[in-house]
């Protein structure tokens, strides 16, 4: 009898990992390059714990980033990192547990082969199952059908699934994301009068607990920015003692992921390649799509999100007679790990595994066949 599954969620900020049945990942590591060790700090699934309190004692630790946008750009990191969650975080041996391993709508083919190849050859996993992360937010919501918008920390998504399967032509990408807006808001604060010298030396953490605290989206950008009665000020303590004030930045931090083009981007925002991918869905089951949009993703947080997604496909709707709605759950954060918790703890999903044994028989190119 296998033990229950590990959830491995690794994004280009954050690696999640915790076992099926729980609603919450139980460790979540900065997705940079560690090294494996024999022991480490044990701490109780409810706590949460985050990215620095679970590295305790690696602060000397090389920081590269092996995950980029999607794509591993380093493997011996991807391998130290999932060492290190196997042995110092979550403390089991890999050997003993099936793995379901969310894989980013960017993955490219090789990247699957390879990571089959690291988890079995490396690790020893008993079984493998790799599934797109918006398939998983949309099973964190209990659909097999729908279309997923994700906002990361390195890239966002637009996914469509139709009963579990991925519409390739109605997956879109857009390369703005968490990791950019901070730099845009830091790059807004600079040249935001009366702010304190100390502004130039903000560390990123400081300008994602920053960009958390006080950001938000504008349901009318255009009016907003011109209303100066809008500009409703935010004021943030830095962790040496200085207050920035925030006005308007506080809701133009996040609209280029409405508008790119305001970073220079020359493709359109999240509410438009949605609706690009919901063209591209057979009329059977455009309606089952259209009653499923899902919101995840760290950068889906921001207040007035879900509200502006909404607003944005019902205009690009109009005409139709549709009136589209969103799925915006306090979980989405972590959409994509909760539904693999969920999916792996069905007794139905047992016969979805690529187990040792296929993947001795078959070779790692079996992903292909397995996980369609």
């Amino acid at each position: 009898m296998l033990k229950p599954a590990v959830i491995i969620d690794s994004g280009s900020s954050f690696t999640r990992g915790g076992f099926a049945g729980q609603r919450q990942p139980q460790f979540v590591l900065r997705t940079v390059l560690l090294h494996p060790c024999s022991a480490g700090p044990r701490r109780d699934s409810q706590q949460h714990p985050t990215a620095t309190g679970s590295m305790e004692g690696l602060a000397a630790a090389p920081r590269s980033c092996p995950l980029q946008h999607g794509i591993v750009e380093d493997w011996d990191g991807m391998k130290s990192l999932w060492g290190h969650l196997f042995s110092c975080s979550l403390r089991v041996p890999p050997e003993e547990h099936p793995v379901l391993l969310a894989e980013s709508p960017s993955c490219p083919a090789t990247d699957r082969v390879k990571a089959a190849e690291v988890l079995f050859e490396s690790f020893g996993v008993p079984a493998l199952h790799m599934a797109n992360t918006g398939f998983l937010s949309l099973c964190a919501h209990g659909r097999v059908t729908g279309l997923a918008v994700e906002a990361g920390a390195g890239v966002s998504h637009v996914t469509t699934v139709c009963l579990g399967q991925t519409l390739r032509k109605g997956t879109q990408r857009l390369g703005v994301a968490g990791e950019l807006l901070s730099s845009h808001l830091h790059q807004l604060l600079l040249e935001s009068p009366n702010q304190p010298a100390a502004l130039h030396a903000l560390t990123r953490k400081t300008l994602s607990q920053l960009k958390k605290q006080c950001c938000y989206v504008s349901l009318d950008y255009e009016r907003d920015l011109q209303d100066q009665g809008c500009h409703h000020p935010a004021r943030f303590q830095t962790p040496d003692g200085h207050w920035i004030t925030l006005g308007k930045e506080r809701f133009c931090c996040p609209e280029p992921l409405f508008q790119p083009k305001l970073l220079q981007h020359g493709c359109p925002g999240l509410h438009q390649l949605a609706w690009q991918s919901l063209q591209t869905v057979p009329n059977h089951a455009r309606r089952d799509v259209l009653g499923n949009i899902v919101l995840s993703g760290g950068s889906s947080m921001f207040p007035g999100f879900p509200e502006r997604m909404c607003l944005g496909l019902n205009l690009l709707s109009q005409g139709t007679g549709v009136q589209i709605d969103v799925l915006a759950s306090p979980e989405r954060g972590t959409a994509a790990w909760l539904g693999g918790s969920m999916a792996a703890s069905l007794t139905s999903f047992q016969r979805a595994w690529m187990t040792k044994g296929e993947y001795q028989e078959h070779g790692a190119e079996y992903v292909h066949t397995k996980f369609q």
